[in-house]
């Protein structure tokens, strides 16, 4: 499935974990120019002869998917192939990474491609204890909490009470995906990728409600409801 926008959550977690070891400061300020900006660019377009920090980079590459700030993110921690390096150091050998935002969410075969199965497993990769440390891990939980995107997604299946630390994804061939954590009050953890390849003129909140619905099922195969 093409991941979109869902790879997000991941270089943010890369880029926490970078600085984690000493290799980035969240506090590095880097200039934002008009040569940076592509589509959708709410953080990123209003600094413009500005600067703004890794952390504030990481927090609009999750919060409202700011694309140039995912690739700036990318840029500065080397470029592609360190960015699928770093996918490689988590142990996935399948996800692909070929483009930058936003030419990645244009289907072409398997570029910037990625299976179900996998992304859960990264997901439990970052998100679990022990790769970020709490003080990384907290920040990152933070910003896939606090992200308004997607509200008619994992959100809208969600039980009432369960906190949803996710990031959505969506692709203008009709791709509508969101991966994350599901936390529940008895202590319940659910990690969970959701990748929807539908019509392309499948109104958007039919298409986020499959997604809603694919949730609901999920947990009530695993008997969380």
């Amino acid at each position: 499935f093409n991941y979109c926008s869902t790879f997000k959550l991941f270089l943010a977690a890369a880029t926490l974990e970078r600085a984690q070891r000493g290799d980035e400061r969240l506090d590095r300020a880097v200039a934002i120019s008009s040569g940076d900006l592509v589509s959708h660019a709410p953080v990123t377009g209003a600094a413009v002869g500005g600067h703004l920090t890794i952390q504030d980079l990481c927090q609009a590459t999750v919060e409202v998917s700011d694309n140039p700030a995912a690739n700036i993110l990318i840029r500065e921690m080397g470029g592609l192939d360190a960015w699928r390096g770093w996918l490689r150091s988590i142990g996935d050998a399948d996800t692909t990474i070929d483009r930058l935002e936003p030419g990645l969410n244009v289907p072409d075969g398997a570029k910037d491609t990625a299976h179900v199965d996998q992304t859960v497993t990264n997901l439990q990769a970052v998100l679990k204890e022990g790769r970020l440390d709490q003080a990384h891990s907290a920040l990152l939980r933070r910003w896939l909490v606090d992200s308004p995107t997607g509200a008619g997604r994992i959100k809208a299946g969600a039980p009432v009470g369960w906190t949803v630390a996710h990031k959505t994804g969506t692709g203008g061939g009709g791709q509508v995906n969101d991966i994350g954590l599901l936390e529940g009050p008895n202590g319940q953890r659910v990690f969970l990728a959701i990748y929807y390849d539908g019509p392309s003129d499948k109104p958007a909140a039919e298409a986020d409600a499959v997604v809603a619905e694919a949730t609901r099922i999920s947990l009530r195969a695993i008997g969380h409801v």
